[in-house]
């Protein structure tokens, strides 16, 4: 209890949120990321809100979606039991339009703590229209600055700053992929210490990502050369998104997806991991036949959904976490 008291100071000193449609669970508390307005705010045409998805179950459950953030903000979930010193950044996925901020963000954060691993959910700003982070640049900026504040403060927070990394889901995915190499310089004018920071996550999880792979087949030809990794399939080619420049400092990466995923296609994984791989970045990806799209951390009778046992092993691997 006197650990969490001292998280709860010392997030109280980013300022208090106001009046918001979602609020966490008690015992954690959302606060802005942003000191005043966020850079390239008033985007929102409505004000935040959110719905429940009673039609479509999920592992037996609803979702509950968060609309037109325009406010970020991060909840921290302090770890459970042995603390590795490790925290991961939690980017829930909704096509930049919508956050499923309990499916993939929430109960991923929980599962986290769990394991010994501080989780942050990043509450981050979607216009209220779908489009990767090009349309949405408030979405990295939002990330970049998590990333550089959770640095400034690892110390209050007990946190190696050096064991710092990014879990997206779908749109999510990709925003992961983007802190991941877009992180040299910021993408707003820095407003505080903070953002002297690096903002680059020391590891990435990119789950049924988005984004990543985009369909070249009606592009100009001399357009189609400019990316080095292309699939072709079903009369269509698609590359790596010209926004994701992957090079040998990339952070090390985990990638899951499913084959049947009718949301985002498998070529998102990849691409990118073609991508990781020519660049010699450390990269585990695992494929699965079946799961669809937007299952989170849900267990149910296929294969897919034990992931996080996947995952566990795999940031013990890299030492972020102790077997």
């Amino acid at each position: 209890m006197k650990r969490w008291v001292l998280v709860v100071g010392v997030l109280s000193a980013f300022g208090a949120p106001g009046a918001l449609a979602w609020q966490p669970a008690p015992g954690h508390v959302q606060v802005p990321i942003w000191p005043g307005a966020a850079p390239g705010a008033g985007t929102a045409t409505k004000p935040e809100s959110d719905t429940m998805d009673k039609k479509s179950l999920i592992g037996g459950k609803t979702v509950l979606a968060i609309h037109d953030v325009s406010r970020p903000t991060m909840t921290v979930y302090a770890p459970k039991g042995k603390h590795s010193g490790a925290a991961v950044v939690v980017l829930p996925g909704g096509g930049y339009e919508i956050l499923a901020i309990d499916l993939e963000g929430t109960e991923v954060c929980e599962w986290l703590a769990s394991k010994g691993v501080t989780a942050v959910l990043l509450k981050y700003r979607v216009p209220g229209h779908p489009g990767p982070h090009r349309t949405s640049p408030m979405a990295l900026a939002d990330g970049q600055r998590t990333l550089g504040l959770l640095r400034h403060r690892a110390a209050d927070l007990h946190l190696d700053p050096h064991k710092l990394g990014v879990l997206g889901f779908s749109a999510g995915g990709h925003l992961a992929a983007a802190l991941s190499t877009q992180y040299e310089r910021r993408s707003y004018r820095p407003v505080d210490a903070a953002d002297k920071q690096s903002c680059r996550p020391d590891f990435a999880v990119v789950v049924y990502p988005g984004h990543l792979a985009v369909d070249q087949t009606d592009e100009p030809a001399a357009r189609r050369k400019l990316s080095k990794f292309r699939l072709q399939e079903e009369g269509a080619e698609f590359g790596l998104n010209p926004d994701i420049h992957v090079t040998r400092q990339t952070s090390p990466t985990f990638l899951l997806q499913d084959q049947d995923d009718p949301v985002d296609r498998i070529e998102n994984s990849l691409l990118y991991y073609a991508a990781l791989k020519k660049a010699g970045v450390p990269v585990e990806m695992h494929l699965y036949a079946k799961g669809g799209h937007a299952f989170g951390i849900r267990p149910t009778k296929l294969p897919v959904t034990r992931w996080p046992n996947l995952l566990e092993t795999w940031l013990g691997t890299i030492g972020m976490i102790s077997g």
